[in-house]
């Protein structure tokens, strides 16, 4: 698998925040690994640059990277050649997930939930007003791949791409640096609701009508299914959240 490019990348290495900051490093890492924005195998920057990156201090990323080695994400080689690199696990880590839904309040879902649909809306609306045809070819071979996804690890990263091409359809380059930088803050939590087959089918029929009245022109109606498959998403989370 070839490294990520572009915007995600350099919101996997953006500055993470003054709270927690061994925690938010481990899940900015974490998260990436599972979605596979990280590549199985490649080797992450040095300690110095990647803690320059992050704007952590080197014993903050130390902290998180002997997280990340003891959840089996991260492995260390010394000597010539050596350092950090990743180790993508085959499935993603359940317990690890709900442990990290349980950081999340269920208000600040429902705030993340009102964010991400905000964006997604306002994407399929301008979609709906400046894309040919031909520009909706990535949205529906992403609907087509998250059908034959067979685990939640690649059905989360599908769904997020779905969105993230979504704005790159509104030829809005600031909605898209939205939303990847969003959907680097909400990471592998979508594993835990798109396990289930049948939900994956009613998402793919979802963003399937999306790009329908995308293609149609029909703005308000592309922005309101936008919308309404977000929070349907959120709801579901909130219901994970609400039964740890």
């Amino acid at each position: 698998m070839e490294p990520t490019d572009g915007g995600a990348r350099r919101a996997i290495f953006a500055p993470v925040d003054n709270l927690a900051r061994v925690e938010a490093v481990v899940h900015r890492l974490g998260d990436a690994i599972e979605l596979g924005l990280l590549a199985d195998g490649e080797q992450l920057p040095g300690e110095s640059e990647l803690a320059g990156l992050l704007g952590v201090s080197t014993v903050t990323l130390r902290e998180a990277l002997m997280a990340l080695r003891q959840q089996g994400l991260v492995t260390t080689r010394r000597g010539r050649g050596g350092g950090s690199f990743v180790s993508q696990p085959a499935v993603p880590a359940e317990e690890r997930l709900k442990a990290r839904l349980r950081g999340w309040s269920t208000e600040e879902l429902r705030d993340l939930g009102d964010h991400w649909a905000a964006l997604s809306g306002a994407a399929a609306r301008l979609a709906a007003d400046r894309t040919a045809p031909e520009d909706l070819r990535p949205l529906r071979r992403t609907v087509e791949e998250l059908t034959r996804a067979g685990d939640a690890a690649a059905r989360s990263r599908v769904y997020g791409r779905f969105h993230v091409e979504l704005a790159a359809a509104a030829q809005s380059a600031r909605l898209t640096r939205e939303q990847v930088t969003l959907q680097t803050e909400i990471g592998a939590l979508p594993c835990l609701v798109l396990s289930d087959d049948a939900y994956r089918e009613e998402v793919a029929e979802r963003q399937r009508a999306v790009i329908s009245a995308v293609q149609d022109g029909a703005h308000d109606s592309a922005g309101a299914l936008a919308e309404r498959c977000v929070r349907e998403s959120t709801a579901r989370l909130i219901a994970v959240r609400l039964a740890l």
